[in-house]
């Protein structure tokens, strides 16, 4: 299990900035100084932006020994991408050298035109230094025949203000650690797919091979270990505040939120024991219901950073929960569409079974799980976390399997202002940008399932370099 640095880091990047050993000592005893000098000052202000990121920067590249002693850094740092950029023009053995020989690696190449060439004329030896150094448009249309042969994947490339450039970075950065993280992580499926929707199914195998996770398969009798290793003084303090943290809407039935919460514990403490940060919650199992009693109803716990867990047996809808909390570090909802109210525009999602309670932007109530409330189970009228999702600007996104692809859709959408509605579910109220019938048309039309996961604010343009990073068919809506 990752801590929480290791969990939300910062990207890492690797700079390669390349010149031509031909200019390096040219322009000695001018003005500005040597051409080295002048792109060592360069590269100083060019790292300063990246503070978004570590950095790995090994020296400005000016010979084939330089290139390898690059490729060497960026790999033994295990970076998440590199920024590639040409100072001027260059030779470009050294640009040729590392497309053939750094291996799978995401590649943003960086054009960066100066807002003033920083010359007149080329008449002294000075001003004839300051036109070489300005000339990284010659090394940048160089470098893209080169990126046309090679026809790598994951290779993308931006031409722009710095400003315009380091946007672009970001967002790479951010799709690229994710990669990372991705090939980093372990999900839990506990105990298995939900038989009632097969249409949620992905291939595990596959899941490991194109995406990065491993896939632990854990049990209901493991996690009966677990709610009877939790210690009683730990679940009445985590139970009690809760209750302190969120107004009811009736009597609690302390015996039966006591069950609740030690259950979600145990889910939580079951996934760190497996090393799995996404627990992948069929919640409707019937053994799960028989033999804990109930469908936990209080994760994540107060305090709990390192274990997400979502609802039925979904590892597709799981991803799109894990790709978004990672993306914006910020609270995450597991959804699916309930109707479209013609009368409004607006159409009602949310979810029953385990989500995220705990944005404060949001309002949350503690309620009876009413779905279950007159069933046979032994803790039957447990409450939950009812929880109404916060108002703003949201990322949507869904991700399944067809025909052994993945396929990421995403789009933007707005949740409303609005009181609990829906008994027994997690959920809100929502418009799309454009109208509901046509977004849900186009859903349909790709062929998706109902779930999803959602998130403030809008990382569109970082799931669509995912999407390619990561070989996945997209959708943008």
């Amino acid at each position: 299990m990752k801590n929480k640095n290791e969990a939300y880091r910062k990207p890492l990047i690797g700079v390669l900035l390349i010149s031509p050993p031909r200019f390096r000592d040219l322009g000695e005893g001018t003005e500005h100084g040597p051409y080295r000098e002048r792109k060592e000052k360069e590269a100083q202000r060019l790292l300063q932006r990246f503070d978004f990121a570590d950095t790995v920067f090994p020296g400005i590249v000016y010979t084939r020994r330089d290139v390898q002693s690059a490729i060497h850094s960026f790999r033994d740092k295990d970076v998440d991408m590199v920024f590639a950029h040409f100072l001027s023009w260059s030779d470009d053995f050294a640009w040729i050298r590392f497309l053939r020989d750094i291996g799978e690696m995401p590649i943003l190449f960086a054009a960066i035109p100066r807002d003033e060439p920083g010359f007149e004329d080329s008449l002294t030896e000075d001003r004839f230094i300051e036109f070489l150094s300005a000339g990284g448009l010659v090394g940048s249309l160089e470098a893209s025949g080169s990126i046309a042969r090679f026809q790598r994947p994951m290779l993308h490339a931006v031409i722009g203000s710095m400003e315009q450039v380091m946007e672009k970075t970001k967002e790479m950065a951010r799709a690229a650690m994710v990669r990372s993280l991705l090939r980093q992580t372990s999900f839990g499926l506990l105990p298995s797919y939900n038989e009632a929707m097969w249409s949620t199914y992905v291939d595990p195998y596959d899941l490991f091979m194109k995406v990065g996770p491993e896939l632990r398969f854990l049990s209901v009798a493991g996690l009966e270990e677990e709610v009877e290793q939790i210690p009683k003084e730990k679940t009445t303090a985590v139970m009690n505040e809760i209750r302190n943290r969120y107004p009811s809407d009736g009597p609690i039935h302390t015996e039966k939120m006591f069950a609740s919460v030690e259950a979600s514990l145990a889910l939580e403490e079951i996934s760190r024991k497996n090393s799995v940060e996404l627990l992948v919650l069929n919640d409707i199992d019937p053994v799960l219901l028989r033999r804990i009693g109930l469908r936990p109803g209080f994760t994540p716990c107060p305090g709990t950073e390192d274990v997400m867990v979502v609802p039925e047996g979904d590892i597709g809808g799981g991803l799109a929960c894990y790709i978004l909390k990672k993306l914006s570090g910020g609270h995450v909802n597991f959804i699916e569409p309930f109707h479209i109210d013609k009368r409004t525009g607006l159409f009602a999602a949310g979810h029953a079974g385990p989500n995220d309670y705990t944005d404060p932007k949001s309002s949350t109530i503690l309620s009876t799980d009413a779905r279950f409330a007159k069933s046979g189970y032994k803790h039957a009228g447990a409450p939950f976390a009812w929880n109404v999702i916060a108002p703003g600007e949201k990322t949507i996104v869904h991700i399944s399997q067809t025909n052994g692809r993945f396929k990421l859709v995403c789009s933007v959408i707005d949740a409303v202002e609005t009181k609990h509605f829906l008994a027994g579910y997690s959920h809100g109220l929502f418009r799309s940008r454009i109208p509901a019938e046509e977004f849900f048309g186009k859903l349909i039309a790709v062929g998706v399932t109902q779930h999803y996961g959602i998130t403030a604010g809008n990382y569109r343009n970082e799931l669509s370099i995912l999407a390619d990073l990561l070989d996945f068919d997209l959708t943008v809506i």
